[in-house]
């Protein structure tokens, strides 16, 4: 993993960080809060070759002799038989574990430490060892019970009272604590981050659907209240986001032009009537006669978005109970014109899949710039993918954060087994903080201002 995606987590998920710092700091309060004091006491002892005969040689064979044997002597240091000497045996197990004895490298010095939460004993203690030690050692080093020891253990340096605590310490364990807490915090965002399979980049939907990001929605606050793009003056940041759309789709493929494209998603509630309304009314105020068929009979919607009467229509006419002319509305100032989904009948697969459903959209190509049909969910029912067959182009909406990544492998699997073609896909209600917007979208002047006539029955 890259040091730029442990950036990005982190600051997509600072108030995690923050969270696990605060706890890692707390952590370490009260654990130094709740730590007895502990001191540390120290003396030094030299080992030194005994020379009876008071010769050179004899003398250096003496000091070759204590080098080697310096560093057993360290292990005995803390021994059951020198430790036994200066206290009970009861507390000798105690004293042992706190006693550390080491041998200073290229000398013939010894060095014992002994830690306690009492500073007068922890001296007292390391007195005591240094004169067992030294008593010790004599009586092993003794060849025989009447002669003398060859070797000698002198206490050079005796411990002093320590006046300051070698723990806790508190600085340094609020830096160790903070540090776990910024590495445990980073691990498992990333932990979380790998196994969670929701969709958050457009790079991702792009990989998972083999197809091109056409358009990033953004989250407006405002936009389940009032979700057409026209208020404001249609100078809101989510309006241009659905021009850019716009402008995408007319230069994708530069051969023909997308005559009609069905819009849908993996699962409900994902923004795709949404998508489907305001990118209709986008492409009419930029000068398309525009139909948008509402192809989702088991939920219509877009009556509501739009304010238009949907009691009658689409299903009325592929049942032979109304005529085409008859139900479309228009809306708004500009080209763009509406057929309800009317009555909810009780087979939508079959009527949308039927031959009068295909020439139906046969009739509205030969007569607008571009059909755009609001479709179902693409996995819960096939009514999708029936439309998806008889179009010329599907557009995939994702939500930001919702949609997961088997589900858009599992609609691109569905849309390509039956040849329909996937011309791209959106990435609806986009997180702000993403940082997908362009900066030009709440900037005056690019749009005029644009409002709703009221909606008038005319023909095809």
């Amino acid at each position: 993993m890259e040091l730029i995606y442990y950036v990005r987590l982190a600051r997509r998920n600072w108030f995690a960080i923050v969270l696990s710092l605060i706890l890692a700091m707390g952590t370490s309060l009260v654990v130094t809060a709740n730590t007895s004091p502990k001191y540390q006491a120290m003396t030094t002892m030299l080992v030194s070759g005994y020379d009876k005969q008071g010769s050179l040689a004899t003398a250096l064979q003496a000091g070759a002799l204590s080098q080697q044997r310096v560093q057993s002597y360290a292990n005995l240091m803390a021994s059951r038989r020198v430790v036994g000497q200066i206290v009970p045996r009861r507390e000798i197990a105690a004293v042992q574990s706190s006693i550390k004895s080491e041998a200073i490298p290229l000398t013939m010095l010894l060095r014992a430490t002994v830690t306690d939460v009492d500073p007068r004993r922890a001296a007292q203690l390391a007195n005591s060892l240094g004169t067992a030690f030294a008593r010790v050692i004599d009586e092993i080093e003794r060849p025989g019970h009447a002669s003398q020891s060859t070797v000698r253990v002198t206490v050079v340096d005796r411990a002093e009272v320590p006046q300051r605590p070698v723990s806790p310490r508190p600085l340094v364990n609020m830096a160790v604590a903070l540090l776990i807490g910024l590495l445990v915090g980073l691990i498992g965002l990333a932990v979380r981050d790998r196994l969670d399979t929701r969709i958050r980049t457009s790079e991702s939907l792009h990989r998972l659907s083999k197809s091109p990001t056409l358009g990033i929605i953004e989250y407006e606050s405002g936009a389940r209240r009032d979700p057409l793009i026209v208020r404001q003056g249609g100078r809101s940041s989510r309006a241009e986001s659905f021009r850019s759309l716009r402008t995408n789709l007319q230069f994708q493929g530069t051969d023909k032009r997308a005559r009609s494209l069905v819009i849908t998603s993996c699962l409900p509630e994902e923004g795709k009537t949404s998508v489907a309304v305001n990118l209709s009314i986008t492409f009419a105020q930029a000068g398309w006669r525009v139909m948008l068929v509402e192809g989702d009979l088991r939920r219509p919607r877009i009556p509501k978005y739009l304010g238009i009467e949907g009691s009658v229509g689409l299903a009325d006419v592929l049942t032979g109970q109304a005529k085409a002319p008859d139900v479309i509305q228009s809306w708004g100032k500009h080209d763009l014109f509406v057929l309800p989904g009317g009555q909810i009948p009780t087979n939508p697969s079959e009527l949308l899949g039927s031959q009068s459903m295909r020439e139906l959209i046969g009739r509205f190509t030969a007569d607008y710039d571009i059909v755009i049909i609001d479709a179902p969910p693409l996995l819960p029912v096939t009514d999708a993918a029936t439309l998806a067959a008889i179009c010329d182009d599907v557009l995939l909406v994702a939500r930001y954060g919702r949609t997961r990544q088997e589900q858009v492998l599992r609609a691109g699997e569905l849309l390509s087994s039956i040849n329909a073609h996937l011309v791209g896909t959106v990435l609806n209600f986009v997180s702000t903080k993403a940082g997908q917007t362009y900066g030009y979208a709440h900037r005056p002047g690019y749009e005029a201002n644009v409002n709703p006539e009221n909606t008038t029955l005319v023909g095809v």
